[in-house]
């Protein structure tokens, strides 16, 4: 109770907001997508724990969300809205498997899907071995320091033109794994990148690098400056690792807003200006302008709802098969994954429990923690 919010995780604050609404015992709980962007498990103790309030106390639970699966496990009537209006409403079991309405049936289409491309072996780009990541806890001058391992000794390949998932839930050491691996914080163990160790290198050294491994983050809202227009955002990479002229960053900047299927007209336009999903598209090209051989997606699709990820995903493979770049994808959402990695490693407590082609994993998974993670996101084993 003493705890303040940032020293909660996703799942524990959101549990700190259904008490607050619970407090004065409503009648009614209106639930404004209160799993977005919370891992599987966690997403599946909370729909358990609202069920179990739902039953114990007799409330009506109003629950607004584009996750198609929560609304499915625990809804008995369903609306579809669509541009402020009720397109469709219906019993559950009826809507999921006989809707009437096109954009009802767009929706139930919306899963990311499809084969991963490019399954010919090509070479090497990133070899890691033993990558190990620690955070001090505590001690001091009479007690021994003690220090968190986020990051345990995990070893990985991906090679060219191919993709790499990273999955687990939320504090098992993913991000952790991504931001070492681009040096962005300290750590033991090798870092081999188009064959040149990387763990060797000061920050300087380092610097000539940076141009090739580049980074799409999570949230589409946070991490665009509100204060730059898309084109400052764009440019600002090839200002610091490309200089060229005025005419010829203008003309990259459009170029590579067209890659990302958005106007070029727009790039005098601000972020505020943008959905979710075209904000994570600029950030898609920000990355791009710079032709990196490695892109690092940290969780890019967690705050977009499910029509808007088919077609992120979907831009996201066309990029790839057409610039040959490599992904680390790093997500909780493992129907994205399935659509998108060619081979993926699963993480808990900062150490690979389970690793390999991604069907065998989704088809044949060996590890309890991978089964579990499987059955949180209702896909059938």
């Amino acid at each position: 109770l003493k705890a303040y919010p940032h020293q909660l995780s996703g799942g524990q604050r959101q549990r700190v907001m259904i008490a607050m609404a619970l407090a004065c015992e409503p009648e009614l709980l209106i639930a404004d997508e209160p799993t977005t962007a919370l891992d599987v498990t966690v997403q599946r103790k909370i729909l358990l724990l609202l069920k179990s309030l739902q039953q114990r106390l007799g409330m009506s639970l109003l629950l607004i969300s584009h996750d198609l699966n929560l609304v499915r496990s625990i809804a008995q009537r369903v609306c579809v809205m669509r541009a402020g209006e009720i397109v469709e409403q219906a019993d559950c079991q009826a809507l999921f498997t006989a809707p009437q309405h096109p954009y009802s049936r767009l929706l139930l289409d919306a899963e990311p899907s499809g084969d991963v491309l490019c399954s010919e072996p090509r070479e090497t780009v990133l070899e890691v071995d033993d990558l190990s990541v620690q955070f001090p806890l505590g001690g001091g001058l009479f007690r021994a320091k003690t220090y968190l391992r986020a990051v345990d000794g995990i070893s990985l390949s991906v090679q060219r033109g191919k993709t790499l998932g990273i999955v687990g839930e939320s504090g098992s050491g993913k991000s952790t794994l991504g931001q070492a691996i681009l040096r962005l914080l300290d750590s033991s163990g090798s870092i081999r990148f188009q064959g040149e160790a990387l763990d060797l290198l000061n920050h300087q050294q380092m610097r000539p690098w940076r141009k090739q491994m580049q980074v799409v983050f999570q949230d589409p809202y946070g991490s665009l400056s509100p204060r730059m227009s898309v084109q400052q955002i764009i440019s600002e990479g090839l200002e610091v690792h490309a200089p060229c002229s005025l005419a010829e960053r203008d003309a990259q900047v459009i170029q590579v807003l067209k890659d990302v299927g958005l106007d070029p007209a727009s790039r005098h336009r601000y972020p505020h200006e943008f959905s979710g999903g075209q904000r994570q598209r600029i950030a898609i090209a920000r990355a791009l302008v710079l032709k990196p051989a490695l892109m690092l997606l940290d969780e890019p699709t967690s705050a977009l709802d499910r029509t808007v990820q088919k077609q992120v995903v979907a831009l996201l493979r066309e990029l790839q098969d057409k610039y040959g770049l490599t992904y680390l994808f790093i997500s909780h959402d493992l129907a994205v994954v399935r659509a998108m990695a060619h081979d993926m490693i699963v993480v808990k407590d900062g150490k690979v429990v389970e690793r390999g082609a991604s069907h065998d994993v989704f088809e044949s998974p060996q590890h309890p923690y991978t089964k579990e993670l499987l059955a949180a996101a209702h896909i059938p084993l």
